[in-house]
């Protein structure tokens, strides 16, 4: 079974990176109470501290659209949207590891 993961990549409104960082850390434990398979992590670009990159490792694809299409994961996006200009999710699986 191929190990999946989700993605974002957050671009934060000047100002708001504090109030963004609490917002996705609520986030994240909410979504591991909701299956996420470890801690999720949070990096912040060293180089344009206004953008951000989350993941976090699931069991299945499957997982990752179950746990998106729960309304928690819509309120708490809707409330991050507030502090953010622009955010990409994805769904990754690992193809190669050395």
């Amino acid at each position: 079974m191929a190990e999946t993961y989700s993605h974002t990549t957050w671009r934060v409104k000047p100002g708001s990176q504090e109030e963004f960082v609490r917002r996705w850390e609520e986030w994240a434990e909410w979504s591991h109470r909701q299956g996420l398979g470890a801690h999720a992590r949070l990096l912040q670009d060293v180089e344009s501290p206004g953008t951000y990159v989350s993941f976090g490792p699931w069991v299945s694809v499957d997982a990752v659209k179950s746990w998106r299409s729960l309304e928690g994961y819509h309120e708490r996006v809707a409330r991050l949207r507030e502090v953010v200009d622009s955010f990409e999710p994805r769904t990754f699986e690992l193809i190669s590891e050395r």
